[in-house]
């Protein structure tokens, strides 16, 4: 069974509290209480009756209970209709269903290159104050 779709995943039970860092290279579905950072170069997921209180950093997450702590994720984050989420977000990618709670910033870029300003349409200049913007126009 070396197949990659039945790779094992650690599970965090719903009777179980994590307080500390957690970090994996494997997957891990999270069912408990977690009060600390995960870091996973798998994908995480959270499920209803799951919390973390912490940072992620993980490839892809998503998310069905709460969060309270900043998500950064190298692939994708996808929110769940129960999802709540009180921190900043960043991925390539993003999924929002009807009716999750998020409070915070959220970055995506699916290149992951960094946007300059300048390619951004710079804003109108406004009048200077005192000028009529139409003195120009006959």
């Amino acid at each position: 069974m070396s197949d990659a779709s039945n790779a094992a995943q650690s599970l965090i039970s719903s009777e179980v509290e994590i307080i500390g860092t957690i970090k994996t290279s494997g997957s891990i579905q999270i069912e408990g209480r977690v009060e600390g950072e995960i870091l996973s170069q798998g994908d995480v997921n959270i499920g209803k009756s799951g919390s973390v209180k912490g940072n992620l950093r993980v490839n892809s997450v998503t998310l069905s209970g709460t969060v309270q702590g900043n998500i950064e994720a190298k692939d994708r984050i996808a929110l769940k209709s129960t999802a709540r989420l009180l921190g900043d977000i960043k991925a390539k990618r993003l999924s929002v269903e009807d009716g999750v709670t998020f409070v915070g910033k959220s970055e995506v870029n699916p290149t992951g290159q960094p946007i300059k300003l300048d390619e951004v349409a710079a804003p109108q200049k406004a009048p200077e104050q005192g000028q009529n913007p139409n003195q120009n126009r006959k």
